[in-house]
């Protein structure tokens, strides 16, 4: 049975960016990062209000294609629920295109406001292991999904069905992560399109060497990054589309700085156990159009009811 809400009723949700692939881990490594969507979501009698701040103002869709819409009505119909209008506003902070999740952000974080009323309707919330998997099923993959959900770092995983599961890892505390943003944009399909289908038997062989590697260096031995960080499956394959990024990363590994790829790019995010990066790397960032910004790990998806979480 379904319950109807009454207008009136409010949930916000404060959603992390964050970081897939890692290097190596393609499409099963994330990292949520401490840069924070806010939504905001309150029934109403009818009809649907959408206002958008911040990155995609007046850029992003103002109806019912809109991803954090379809995401509210996914989670409503996930736990029973239904309203007879909306009112949602988002402030977006995190970039857009730049490989640092704001799709997902979107959608969890519709989620999770979801999650918030059907708290106020008497009926169980959807858990977290539900959250990975309806967040996932958007992009048919869970890495950034799962991240955004459970916060930090995390392996996720796809099993037939397709089912989606994710499991946490505690980052090591001497590792500092330094995202460097481009002002260019780039399209996660387009550079996924130059992937190809099949790849040999020794470069699969060293992805599962340094992905296997990568685990041990994010939780216990941060000095491995390096080697860990290395990746033949997919960053050269994508360099041609985004020569600034693929420079900048073979800069900062040059300068012995373990550095990646942030999901299909743009963005480039660094590694180190430094607390500041060197001197040379800022200013070859700078001048070449990246904002490099130094993150803490992000915390998973929050959402309240009522107007702040």
């Amino acid at each position: 049975m379904t319950v109807n809400l009454p207008a009136g009723l409010l949930a916000t949700a404060v959603v992390p960016a964050s970081s897939a692939n890692l290097g190596p881990g393609f499409d099963s490594l994330g990292l949520a990062l401490s840069l924070y969507d806010e939504i905001q979501a309150e029934t109403t009698d009818s009809g649907l209000v959408i206002e958008v701040t911040g990155e995609g103002a007046g850029q992003v869709p103002d109806d019912e294609s809109h991803l954090v819409v379809r995401a509210i009505r996914r989670g409503l119909a996930a736990g029973g629920v239904s309203v007879p209008g909306l009112n949602i506003r988002c402030r977006n902070v995190i970039p857009h295109s730049r490989g640092l999740g704001s799709s997902a952000a979107a959608v969890v974080g519709g989620l999770a406001v979801a999650n918030g009323l059907i708290a106020q309707s008497g009926s169980q919330p959807l858990t977290l292991e539900q959250l990975v998997q309806l967040s996932s099923d958007f992009e048919g993959h869970p890495d950034n999904a799962s991240a955004a959900v459970l916060g930090g770092a995390v392996v996720s995983w796809t099993e037939p069905g397709p089912a989606y599961a994710a499991v946490p890892l505690t980052l090591h505390p001497d590792i500092h992560l330094f995202p460097a943003i481009p002002q260019v944009r780039s399209s996660t399909a387009e550079t996924r399109a130059v992937l190809p289908d099949v790849i040999a038997h020794k470069d699969a062989t060293f992805n599962v060497s340094r992905v296997a590697l990568l685990v041990v260096a994010l939780t216990q031995r941060p000095d491995l990054l390096m080697a860990a960080t290395e990746d033949v499956m997919h960053q050269p394959q994508r360099a041609a589309a985004m020569p600034a990024s693929a420079e900048y990363l073979a800069m900062l590994r040059r300068s012995g700085v373990a550095a990646v790829l942030s999901g299909a790019g743009p963005a480039v995010i660094a590694f180190s156990t430094e607390p500041e990066l060197p001197a040379e790397v800022l200013e070859f960032g700078a001048a070449n159009g990246f904002a490099v910004e130094k993150m803490a790990v992000g915390q998973g998806v929050r959402w309240t009811v009522g107007a702040g979480v």
